[in-house]
């Protein structure tokens, strides 16, 4: 859907410089080429970053519905769910913290919320940084853009190459409304749509806590494997209350409180 939106707003600035030529508006003609031409950039971005051709984006439905069908309609077996308490209890002990947001966090408008646990731990002496993938949210950026507005500081935001060395040395990952970027299917299932998607290597972390609402697919539609494996514990909830119920238990541990 992000890919589809881009590309009809590069269409519109295409059209607005072929109408430019029409009345020979000089200015409508600049500004509907780069409207056109900033879209098309941001498609391109978008495909690289779901290591997908555009044809496939555009005209994939059926192989994805027969893909899922055979790798992404099995039910879950191994699910483990945790309370608020337990998380923050991990958290405590933690050294090192990876946050994952996801376009889940967006629609919580939890970004604030985050802020505000991360702080009490990186007071705690812990280690947090952000863990961003190049299409989560609705496009590119807007995860940078969604923790900026929290002032969450530039450097604790690292590119996908940049941190998925560091994940096997990380004590605790929390993902926050992310799906389809953390699914391990990119890379150990070849009949999976979204086999050769490059994710984020959150699996190898020692512990990983994921905070969705339910058990939904995310766009792909197909189950994420992440969920079923022995280190993964889900913590069921709205963003937003979770992390303010996580800033309450933090509290009674005295985590930021030093």
């Amino acid at each position: 859907m992000p890919v589809v939106i881009s590309l009809l707003n590069s269409y519109s600035g295409i059209a607005a410089a072929a109408a430019g030529f029409v009345v020979d508006s000089q200015l409508l003609i600049v500004a509907g080429a780069m409207v056109g031409a900033a879209g098309l950039i941001l498609t391109q971005v978008m495909c690289k970053g779901m290591n997908r051709s555009l044809v496939s984006v555009l005209f994939g439905g059926s192989l994805s519905a027969q893909s899922t069908a055979s790798s992404g309609s099995g039910e879950y077996t191994n699910i483990t769910s945790c309370s608020v308490e337990e998380c923050a209890l991990t958290l405590e002990a933690a050294n090192k913290v990876i946050i994952v947001p996801g376009y889940g966090l967006a629609v919580a408008q939890a970004q604030h919320t985050l802020r505000e646990v991360t702080k009490k731990l990186e007071q705690n002496g812990i280690e947090v940084v952000y863990a961003i993938h190049p299409v989560a949210g609705r496009m590119p950026g807007h995860m940078n853009v969604l923790l900026a507005e929290a002032d969450v500081p530039y450097e604790q935001l690292k590119e996908m190459d940049v941190v998925n060395p560091d994940f096997p040395a990380t004590d605790v990952v929390l993902v926050l409304g992310a799906n389809d970027v953390v699914n391990p299917q990119a890379k150990n299932d070849s009949s999976s749509p979204l086999y050769g998607m490059p994710v984020l290597d959150v699996q190898e972390a020692r512990t990983v806590f994921v905070i969705k609402r339910g058990m939904n697919a995310g766009y792909s539609g197909i189950k994420n494997d992440l969920f079923d494996l022995p280190n993964t514990s889900m913590v069921f909830g709205d963003a937003k209350k979770v992390l303010n119920d996580l800033i309450g238990e933090l509290k009674d541990l005295g985590v930021g409180e030093k």
